[in-house]
């Protein structure tokens, strides 16, 4: 398995929801962001960063409210929200940066 690192620096997109435990709408986004997983295969990768157990990440990338949707592609921050998004709005801005 490929590090955080590796994964926010190549070229395929990669798709990190920030989220927490104790956090109702983050409940929300497990289906979601296996829809899209299902949708783009290979094409894209997806990880969940649990902003209690991992508070100096959270911290780096300013994370205020949960969940935080952010795509990150060659290392750059190409996407960032705030809320619960759905899987199509998703899908839509992900295809932006394939």
């Amino acid at each position: 398995m490929r590090n955080f690192s590796e994964l926010k620096n190549s070229s395929t997109p990669l798709l990190v929801d920030f989220w927490a435990d104790w956090c109702q709408p983050c409940k929300m986004m497990p289906p979601i962001l296996k829809e899209v997983k299902k949708h783009f295969g290979d094409k894209v990768n997806v990880v969940k960063v649990n902003v209690d157990k991992n508070q100096v990440a959270a911290g780096r990338f300013m994370i205020q409210n949960i969940p935080t949707i952010m795509i990150f592609k060659n290392g750059n921050i190409v996407f960032q929200q705030a809320g619960v998004m759905q899987a199509s709005s998703l899908i839509a801005e992900l295809q932006k940066h394939l």
